[in-house]
């Protein structure tokens, strides 16, 4: 019969998983993922900042608040409206958006001469002109310019946008200009704008809430300030509002994150769009913080501002409506309920945090190298296990019969031997697992000595025997896949992973290195397999 070594290369992903099933857990490995992982899922995680924001969203809609997009972008002007005379401070700190001016591009004799000496050919240079033309005009957007300009001189696109970089020094010159449009700074910027087109259509009270970007212009970022940071606001329009409303929504919102008890203060900096001793500092009580080592140790902290909006600036709205704000920065909260006392550390932990990685993350980026990919080479790696386990002790020289079978339409024995006198059939680290422990790697045994690691660490569930199992099949099956009679695999003594058929991926032993961590995986294994193939 015809040897076709394709047809058993083409195994399913069901054909493996009846495979695992006969023998994959005689082996120690939990998942059929760990040795095999064509399909593959793990959980994710959150980032501190937007599970808070989720956790605000529901808090928010559970008091009866619905959810909108304030505008992000704004005209100077609003900031004028609602600060008044005070609004060049408030501008100063605000990101104004700049943009490339549309040049005025000539076509003289000189750059006409430039482009041909470039693609070697003529062109007609009043359709080039009107392409820049149209460019001024903004019927063209930057990004089809270099396209029409290689239409126009027939070229491809790398010798258009040579053209442009070489001929057209118009382009290379731009600087951007500032023009009236700013990044918000406040939340507020937004609310008004908003409550414009809607205090008079919707029916009250109207009750909203946003949480989104704000941008400030800081002196610079540090342990407290962003210059882009999230604000969880909110306001509440009715006939009647007060300061007491802003006191029943902070506390209604902050209950559900485990604050108790609330103080509330007058805040001494009296934004001009708020009305006069209205505008309140939050204080909540939080038995996470009692005894932290911040200076909210006793409990408390400045959680959240609100304020009743001045007639003067709502007028400039024409909102004939009294107006409460509440707004809070999430990052602030984000801090008290991660336990971060860096907000750069938080919001940007891969550049200014320490990198930390779990032992389970460690244990779960070790992995066993190859694998057997049918049925009966699974069975060989079980059989070799099994038969390592019940004669470990035996004395040499010595060879006991692991599995004998067909596999690819031939006949297969296997057996675990020790050449060698006076010694045993496997030597004393064949049992050894892959723990992690404390960030630090390890081969050790199942011993009273070493049970704290098993304890406190993780282990893989892979042992140097049912790895080195593993590699024993594979390699048994591609001798019998390619006409070889034997096939003889072995380990002596084990100085890293790879002897051991386990390998652990770069970017983690990087980290484990990093942290001046061990990768100690050393022992005496001395296992032998050898297959007679027929």
């Amino acid at each position: 019969m015809k040897f076709d070594p394709q047809k058993y290369r083409e195994l399913s992903r069901k054909d493996f998983e009846e495979a695992w099933r006969m023998g994959g857990e005689v082996l120690g490995i939990r998942n059929p993922n760990d040795v095999y992982p064509r399909i593959g899922y793990e959980f994710g995680r959150e980032h501190p900042v937007f599970s808070t924001i989720e956790k605000l969203r529901r808090a928010y809609i559970s008091i009866g608040f619905t959810e909108v997009i304030n505008p992000l972008i704004v005209e100077d002007v609003h900031v004028r409206k609602q600060f008044g005379r005070e609004a060049l401070a408030v501008l100063d700190r605000c990101f104004y958006l700049a943009s490339l001016p549309k040049p005025n591009v000539g076509m003289s004799a000189d750059k006409i001469r430039k482009i041909v000496n470039i693609t070697g050919k003529e062109f007609d240079s009043k359709k080039l002109q009107e392409v820049f033309h149209r460019y001024k005009k903004g019927e063209i957007d930057g990004d089809d310019l270099s396209y029409l300009v290689a239409d126009v001189l027939d070229v491809d696109d790398i010798t258009a946008v040579r053209v442009l970089d070489e001929v057209f020094p118009e382009f290379k010159d731009l600087k951007p200009q500032a023009g009236t449009l700013t990044l918000r700074s406040h939340m507020t910027t937004g609310w008004f704008i908003t409550l414009s087109h809607i205090a008079d259509k919707l029916p009250l009270p109207i009750k909203l809430f946003s949480i989104d970007r704000c941008f400030r212009k800081e002196q610079g970022e540090d342990a407290t300030r962003l210059y882009s940071y999230f604000s969880a606001s909110c306001v509440v329009l009715d006939e009647e509002v007060g300061v007491d409303d802003g006191k029943a929504v902070a506390e209604a919102l902050l209950r559900q994150f485990g604050f108790e008890k609330f103080k509330f203060r007058k805040d001494e900096k009296r934004s001009k769009y708020y009305i006069p001793d209205t505008q309140t500092e939050v204080f909540a009580f939080h038995p996470m913080l009692v005894g932290s080592h911040t200076k909210y140790s006793d409990g408390w902290i400045e959680i959240a501002t609100f304020g009743i909006y001045s007639p003067t600036a709502l007028a400039e709205y024409d909102i004939e409506y009294p107006v409460m704000n509440l707004g809070l920065g999430v990052e602030r909260l984000a801090m008290i309920l991660h336990g971060y006392d860096d907000v750069r550390k938080m919001v940007y932990p891969y550049i200014f945090g320490e990198v930390k990685i779990s032992d389970l993350d460690i244990a779960r980026g070790i992995k066993i190298r190859a694998v057997p990919q049918t049925q009966v080479g699974l069975k060989i790696a079980q059989k070799i296990v099994e038969t390592a386990e019940k004669n470990a002790s035996a004395p040499s020289p010595c060879s006991f019969l692991a599995f004998e079978g067909e596999l690819f339409d031939r006949e297969v024995k296997v057996y675990v031997v020790e050449e060698e006198e006076n010694t045993k059939l496997c030597g004393p680290a064949y049992a050894n697992e892959i723990v992690v422990h404390h960030g630090d790697i390890y081969g050790i045994p199942r011993t009273k000595k070493w049970k704290s690691y098993f304890d406190e660490g993780v282990s893989t569930g892979v042992r140097y025997i049912d790895s080195f199992a593993y590699l024993a099949a594979e390699r048994i099956e591609e001798a019998a896949m390619f006409g070889r009679d034997d096939v003889v695999v072995r380990v002596r003594v084990v100085e890293n992973l790879s002897d051991v058929n386990m390998y652990i991926h770069e970017n983690l032993r990087r980290y484990v290195i990093s942290r001046r961590g061990k990768i100690d995986v050393r022992g005496p294994m001395f296992v032998t397999v050898k297959a007679d193939i027929g």
